[in-house]
């Protein structure tokens, strides 16, 4: 069987389309389809199951899958053996959540790429824990450290949450917030407990609700109520003061997690310290600007 179809197979299982998998693995479309063709010939059967939708693994798919992926795994230090101290090159993909990969990584990761060029930075920004193990991104970020077999986990930073409301509006205790409208995630679609802060502020509902912090946001900037910030966003929404913060002040954490076998692979090592450094910096820049512009306490 070649290695090289069976990397083929992996991205377009992984991306579930033949167009998804395209731009990961810069080839056209119909190309993938021929090579996945030949693969099936040589496995003897079906791998996929293709419909307008997309591409679904047949049962013989799910298990060439799992194997192929624990070779990958058993491969990726033998394929980056070779690498220098060099600029990076190739691409890498993170997956983080939501406030993560809008007010952070676009700073953090225009800074690495500008300092290595011949580098692809992807950024999968999804309201859910992205799924390593399917290789769906390369590392990710998360706010709660996992217990998954096979994975690295290593902190990066500490940071903080405040609640924030329009400019100019007093409240003098938590109960006084009870009556208005609050902003924050659909409750059914909180994907970590450390998102969950309706019992922190004392709420029993949210009327504005979205998934997404930046919309969020968005909906407080547009004056929609009162809602839990991170400290490092508030510098996005010059429209915004914190609200109570000797009452509420949340503190949470970013972690990094990777295949484990990936931490023998030098360049994914040096970009994981490059990303460490540059999201430790960009919090405690933005946490410091949101104490000055946004009333907040250093």
């Amino acid at each position: 069987m070649n290695w090289d179809d069976v990397r083929i197979f992996l991205a377009v299982a992984r991306a579930a389309s033949l167009t998804g998998a395209a731009p990961v693995l810069r080839m056209d479309p119909a190309t993938l389809g021929r090579r996945i063709a030949r693969l099936e010939d040589s496995v003897g059967g079906a791998l996929f199951v293709k419909s307008p939708q997309g591409y679904a693994l047949t049962d013989l798919g799910a298990r060439l899958q799992d194997h192929a992926a624990r070779a990958e795994d058993a491969l990726t230090p033998a394929l980056h053996a070779g690498e220098g101290q060099g600029s990076l090159t190739g691409q890498i993909r993170i997956g983080a959540p939501d406030g993560c990969a809008n007010f952070l990584l676009p700073q953090v990761c225009a800074a690495i790429q500008l300092d290595n060029p011949a580098l692809d930075i992807q950024v999968l920004a999804l309201p859910r824990v992205v799924n390593l193990s399917k290789r769906e991104a390369d590392m990710a970020i998360t706010v709660s450290p996992p217990n998954a077999e096979r994975l690295s986990v290593q902190k990066i930073t500490d940071y903080h949450l405040h609640l924030a409301a329009a400019k100019g509006t007093q409240f003098q205790t938590l109960a006084d917030i009870r009556g208005e409208r609050i902003v924050g995630y659909i409750p059914d679609m909180i994907f970590d407990k450390e998102l969950d802060y309706l019992g922190d502020i004392g709420a029993k509902a949210v009327q504005l609700a979205s998934n997404s912090v930046s919309v969020q946001l968005n909906m407080l900037r547009q004056g929609g109520g009162v809602g839990i910030v991170h400290d490092f966003a508030m510098p996005f929404a010059p429209e915004l003061q914190f609200v109570l913060q000797d009452a509420l002040s949340l503190t949470r954490a970013f972690y990094l997690v990777r295949h484990l076998s990936d931490r023998r692979s030098d360049r994914l090592t040096r970009f994981a310290d490059l990303l460490i450094a540059g999201v430790r910096r960009e919090v405690a820049h933005l946490e410091a600007q949101a104490c000055l512009t946004a009333g907040g306490k250093s």
